[in-house]
């Protein structure tokens, strides 16, 4: 089958989801239909924003829907008759219904080697646990989280101690070759060529939602632990403590950070006071300390 007809829905929220919609697109596989979430008020003006995805499918005038459950979407999907669903990033349970429909089946991007690290945060648990590697999955979904079979798995070394990763640089890293190993995956899978692993489920390890309040640094932990923190934190929720200033508690957001060589103090290069912007440690001494 040639790739302008295979008839592909997309579905995908956050930034993850936009860099492999581009791809797709770019390869010739562009989807008649990219369902994402509802615009959402972000910021302290809370203005309404439209997810990622959305501006990538706006941007080469793919049809959008913007269902605030998918499972209410059931009827409109199996109506269009898709061969294939890919998925990536879009932060709502699909239903088995759904999964059916498709008659190569729906296939998921994953930022990690499954079956270690299911769930909403990968990449964050990667850092926080300090992996000398990660990668992505390509796997067949089935009704129950990241538990599919196997379709293809290509792993990342991060053990370069001069390059310690942040959150921001890990994830595009890993959407972009997840995006390129989809590519390479569709049209064996569409073949035949391939044969679906699946997943040991002793080896299965599951990764928690992050939480504001898991930015909030714990001194008495090893300087090690706060600098993986720091990192996988980076941008959001922020690795954080506050101070006391004229009576007053401040927020403060550590934005960058390294090891002494011995790695047994942390070194905090570049903060940010609630309410102003990033700075120098020696900046912020002069103001604040």
């Amino acid at each position: 089958m040639e790739n302008n007809k295979i008839r592909i829905i997309f579905i995908g929220t956050p930034e993850f989801g936009a860099i492999i919609l581009e791809e797709l697109v770019k390869n010739n596989y562009q989807p008649f239909l990219v369902i994402t979430s509802p615009d959402k008020p972000v910021g302290r003006k809370q203005i309404l924003t439209p997810p990622p995805v959305k501006l990538v499918a706006q941007k080469y005038k793919i049809p959008i829907e913007q269902p605030e459950r998918i499972k209410n979407y059931e009827s409109e999907i199996r109506n269009l008759k898709p061969d294939l669903v890919i998925c990536a990033a879009y932060g709502q349970i699909i239903s088995e219904e759904i999964l059916k429909i498709p008659r190569h089946g729906c296939l998921n991007v994953h930022p990690s080697l499954l079956p270690k690290y299911r769930g909403p945060s990968p990449i964050q648990t990667t850092i926080l646990n300090g992996d000398e590697k990660t990668g992505v999955t390509i796997m067949l979904m089935d009704e129950e989280i990241d538990h599919g079979p196997i379709l293809a798995k290509r792993e990342l070394e991060i053990t370069n101690p001069k390059s310690k990763i942040t959150y921001r640089e890990l994830h595009d890293k890993l959407a972009e070759i997840g995006a390129k190993l989809l590519i390479e995956t569709i049209p064996d899978w569409i073949s035949g060529k391939i044969k679906p692993k699946t997943q040991d489920e002793k080896k299965t390890t599951y990764t928690k939602i992050i939480k504001k309040e898991d930015g909030k640094i714990d001194w008495k932990k090893p300087a090690q632990e706060i600098e993986r923190q720091i990192r996988a934190f980076n941008p959001w929720p922020g690795a954080f403590t506050f101070i006391q200033k004229k009576g007053k508690k401040i927020r403060i957001k550590i934005c960058q950070a390294e090891l002494s060589k011995d790695n047994n103090k942390l070194i905090i290069k570049k903060l940010q006071p609630e309410g102003k912007k990033p700075m120098s440690f020696e900046e912020f001494k002069k103001g604040y300390l």
